[in-house]
């Protein structure tokens, strides 16, 4: 027996210990109208003796619930179980003499509700359970035989048998009641390891997809970065297109990387959505300069029509609206071969709908129903001739559906397709918050003292190759201690910080430069391949003034940077001034 089990029996009474003694007043109650004496009276005294007994005796099972009782403490719940039950059953014996026929009557269904009572709720511990059981049997039994023996009169055995009965079916129900229970049980423990064991894979997910994002980020940058370095030189016409094309096979390894960290998001529930404002027509725009020379180059021209009604500003997650718009123009772009691509935009009040039209290849009907699952494409030869992994469209319906709105699609094979998104939005009044013109960086970085904190030798070769050009002085070291001590010594315009180092991480580097004296206020960038939502709050609790993932993209590092400086400026002027 475990000692669960007892808790669980001492918990039971301790809760029904008020039920018991207001229907030991109800019962004591009838007696007296039945016998009008004063033994009810007597009698209830006592039970609220024993009830007192009993609550002392079990108490320490409630005290101390994974105590396991001894044989002597487990003798002594018996024998109190034993004399509450049968000074609460003896009511029965004195009705069943002194209360005629009525009482008789009463008598045997209380004593019957008796047992239902104590046979449901102590079940669980055997001592226990037959302790109880055994006082109030032997007046259930005891009393119609006793009865039928002294009278002589052999037909009151009936009600005896009729008790025997009772008690056979009593077992049966307690008897399914324990299975019930010990199924119950072991389904919710089997649940609960069931949860242990997803929850274990989920963090084993995150930590592979973390891996994998970080490992793969890492050689990237030097690609990608080299590949941007190498087309800033005089380059001939065919070197040039070699360098395009490796920029252009670079972009879609890292979009298959960020397609399939947001699906697992996504899978896992932890998209989180923003709300800000954003300038329709300039977002779309942005999207058409991005696409149309894609599509020209394809022989296909792309057209954005804004109807008259729709609003100048909405409040939405811009982000993912994007994000939407991108993999449905990806997906025109790619599949249209001649013709056109129709981007048309329009505005009921409430909910904003694009619908991108193309006049490309379009999709099967049998294969329709298909395209929004997760890894699946129209045709089985897309990946191969088109690449991709089939997750830009079921991410893109996730997104929508998250968004409170819908993604569908229409489609006639060897004539298009047309995609319809439709997304509810806030109009916002008044002069939407615009984004901020980035200034030309070039000689904004002029003389500024920049350190940065890489592991990675080549990515220490890469900054250099980006931002010297830019005429600041680059300090470069190894891990996190290098980059503490060297804020220690020199006051910085900003510190360009890796997450993942020796000897110490990023983190607990930036936080003990956020203590220091020299460098406590100096603009921190993360700039790290740990690109995972996890990553970035970390980064923001230790402090950070913005968070730049790899491969470098070289444009926005150097703006990010002089904004930095340029901030970290304003606010040693308005230190000086107060």
């Amino acid at each position: 027996m475990t000692a669960t089990a007892y808790a669980m029996v001492s918990q039971v009474r301790y809760s029904e210990l008020v039920t018991r003694i207001a229907l030991a007043i109800f019962i004591g109650a009838t007696a007296w109208v039945v016998t009008q004496t004063i033994w009810p009276l007597v009698w209830f005294v006592a039970v609220v003796v024993t009830q007192a007994l009993d609550w002392l005796v079990f108490r320490r099972f409630r005290r101390d619930p994974e105590w396991l009782p001894d044989r002597p403490y487990l003798i002594l719940c018996c024998a109190t179980t034993v004399l509450s039950v049968v000074v609460y059953a003896g009511i029965t014996g004195y009705l069943w003499f002194d209360g005629g026929e009525a009482g008789r009557i009463f008598a045997m269904v209380q004593c019957a509700g008796g047992l239902l009572h104590v046979s449901l709720h102590m079940h669980h511990v055997r001592p226990i359970l037959i302790s109880a059981v055994a006082a109030h049997a032997t007046y259930f039994l005891g009393l119609p035989i006793y009865s039928a023996v002294a009278s002589a009169s052999w037909h009151e055995l009936l009600i005896a048998i009729g008790c025997v009965l009772y008690m056979s079916h009593l077992v049966v129900a307690v008897r399914q009641s324990s299975m019930t229970t010990s199924a119950l049980k072991a389904a919710r423990d089997a649940e609960q390891r069931a949860r242990q064991r997803a929850e274990v894979a989920s963090a084993a997910k995150s930590d592979f997809l973390a891996v994998v994002s970080h490992e793969i980020r890492t050689p990237m940058n030097a690609v990608i970065s080299a590949a941007n370095l190498l087309r800033r030189t005089r380059l001939d016409p065919g070197q040039r297109e070699h360098v395009s094309m490796l920029i252009d096979a670079g972009d879609v390894l890292m979009g298959l990387l960020n397609d399939v960290l947001d699906f697992s998001k996504i899978e896992a529930g932890k998209m989180e959505l923003e709300s800000a404002d954003m300038v329709v027509r300039e977002r779309l725009s942005i999207l058409n300069r991005l696409w149309e020379p894609r599509a020209v180059a394809n022989g296909v021209r792309l057209r954005l029509q804004v109807a008259p009604g729709v609003p100048e500003a909405v409040r939405t997650d811009p982000l993912r609206f994007q994000q939407i718009l991108f993999n449905l123009l990806s997906n025109a772009v790619k599949f249209t071969v001649d013709g056109e691509i129709l981007v048309t935009v329009d505005w009921d009040g409430a909910r904003l709908t694009v619908v991108v039209s193309d006049t490309g290849c379009g999709i099967p009907a049998d294969r329709l129903a298909q395209v929004f699952n997760s890894f699946e494409q129209a045709d089985v030869g897309t990946t191969r001739r088109h690449g991709g992994t089939g997750l830009g469209l079921s991410i893109s319906r996730k997104l929508a559906e998250i968004m409170g709105g819908t993604l569908t699609v229409a489609s006639v094979e060897g004539q298009g397709s047309t995609f319809t998104l439709s997304l509810p939005m806030a109009m916002v009044v008044g002069v939407a918050v615009r984004p901020e013109r980035h200034a030309e960086v070039a000689g904004s970085l002029q003389g500024r003292s920049i350190l940065a904190a890489d592991d990675h030798e080549v990515n220490r070769r890469i900054l250099s190759l980006l931002l010297e050009p830019h005429g600041c002085r680059l300090t470069l070291v190894e891990n996190g201690a290098e980059a503490l001590e060297a804020a220690s010594l020199e006051r910085f315009d900003a510190i360009l910080m890796d997450m993942q180092m020796p000897v110490m991480d990023g983190l607990e580097a930036t936080r003990r430069i956020r203590q220091g004296a020299m460098n406590g206020d100096t603009p921190v960038i993360a700039l790290t391949a740990n690109a995972l939502d996890s990553h970035r709050a970390a980064w923001d609790a230790a402090g950070v003034h913005a968070f730049l993932t790899k491969p470098i993209d070289p444009v926005l590092l150097a703006r990010t940077l002089a904004e930095a400086c340029a901030a970290e400026r304003r606010e040693s002027v308005n230190i000086a001034v107060a």
